[in-house]
């Protein structure tokens, strides 16, 4: 059950763990709205949320087996270093297949979130999943652990923030030590909470 730091070449395999364990997350569901063809469009828009993280030097995380991985994580530096211009043209391209009432409907989730940003330097757990075929066996606290472990280690990191939009998750975080700073609605079609651990808290 140990928790690795994958590189490029497992990119598929992330996009391919986060496409399930998101399927039906009210926030996919909402941004990518009800044009025909969801499940390409939930991977285009995963498969651009694992590239950022890879090209800002950022950091997936995953639990291999044998039969391929079975949880993974995508964890940023929220306002540390910059986007490389590739990142910019890959970005792009996404809106352009997603189109344009998609990318509105995700900026203005975004714009809704950032109200709640944490001021000191932390990272952020931007998403994780664990396949359905290998629930109950504590790969989600592994991973989420070694997202703390990563924190921790990081000498000008504070904590973790994370943001979910299922409620019964916030009490499941918060007996992971973390704390609500905020929540919104979102056009009338779901809530998020945005949610914080201080490294302290270890």
């Amino acid at each position: 059950m140990r928790v690795h730091v994958l590189g490029r070449e497992e990119m598929p395999a992330v996009v391919s763990v986060l496409c399930e364990s998101f399927f039906d997350y009210p926030v996919m569901r909402w941004v990518l709205g009800p044009e025909d063809g969801y499940e390409a469009r939930l991977e285009t828009l995963v498969t651009f949320f694992v590239t950022a993280r890879v090209l800002r030097d950022e950091f997936l995380l995953g639990v291999p087996a044998s039969g391929g991985l079975t949880a993974a994580a995508l964890v940023s530096h929220p306002g540390r270093g910059r986007s490389p211009p590739e990142l910019s043209v890959i970005r792009e391209r996404t809106w352009a297949e997603l189109g344009a009432e998609a990318r509105l409907r995700y900026e203005s989730f975004g714009a809704a979130v950032a109200e709640f940003n944490v001021e000191s330097e932390h990272m952020h757990l931007n998403m994780i999943g664990v396949r359905s075929s290998a629930q109950g066996q504590g790969l989600g606290r592994s991973v989420l652990e070694a997202v703390h472990d990563l924190s921790a280690s990081d000498t000008e990191s504070t904590g973790v923030t994370l943001s979910t939009e299922v409620e019964s998750n916030v009490s499941l975080y918060e007996h992971f030590g973390y704390e609500v700073v905020g929540s919104a609605t979102i056009d009338s079609a779901f809530t998020t909470w945005v949610m914080y651990r201080s490294d302290r808290e270890r």
